[in-house]
């Protein structure tokens, strides 16, 4: 899949400690039977070998479905899998590091708060944008708040895709319509759900309507 063929509509980031189902491997391939265009495999708690036979076995699930997936923070997991590209945020390796290792041809998103943030995020050669943390959530609790304020001036200045992230659900996702975002990152609103096909179904329906 070529990297401007991206469909960021439904960004899934995985969370074990969140999900409904007893596998990682279930959760994911209900999420993209649901619609998910992007996942995200974020790991925090294993050793590097664990990482690497999850992400092997959820590529195997990514790839059926024709679905990219993106490793969190660790280069080294992408390049092993061959995932199609690598999420960083802001105290990660810095995207033009990362573009060196992982060459032209690979995804590259960086997590930006701030105006700046964001601006040397595309500068460097990330290919999108996580915009957030957009509300306070559980997942991520030493994340700031952008405001929507942010929000519309990183739009106006970058012209790269843009997810939007933190407290994304049901209830919130209307109030990033008209601003011209890609796509809603989301972890619990999809991954702890009770039916994760359906609530991810739910959320695509409810962004492209």
């Amino acid at each position: 899949m070529k990297k401007n063929e991206i469909d960021y509509t439904l960004y899934l980031c995985t969370d074990r400690g969140l999900m409904s189902t007893d596998t990682l491997e279930e959760a994911v391939e209900q999420a993209v039977q649901g619609g998910c265009t992007v996942v995200q495999l974020r790991e925090k708690d294993c050793t590097s070998l664990e990482f690497y036979e999850t992400a092997r076995s959820i590529r195997k699930i990514t790839d059926r479905y024709k679905v990219p997936l993106i490793i969190n923070d660790r280069v080294d997991i992408a390049l092993a899998v061959d995932a199609d590209g690598v999420h960083v945020g802001q105290s990660d390796l810095p995207a033009s590091v990362v573009r060196r290792i992982l060459g032209p041809d690979k995804i590259i998103g960086v997590s930006a708060g701030t105006l700046a943030e964001a601006l040397q995020a595309e500068a460097e050669g990330a290919d999108y944008l996580g915009v957030g943390a957009m509300y306070a959530t559980s997942t991520k609790e030493d994340a700031d708040v952008t405001t929507i304020e942010e929000l519309k001036e990183i739009r106006k200045a970058v012209g790269i895709p843009i997810v939007v992230i933190g407290g994304i659900n049901k209830n919130t996702l209307e109030n990033f319509k008209g601003y011209g975002i890609d796509g809603l990152a989301v972890v619990s609103a999809v991954i702890a759900a009770d039916d994760i096909k359906a609530a991810a179904g739910e959320l695509v329906s409810m962004f492209r309507s």
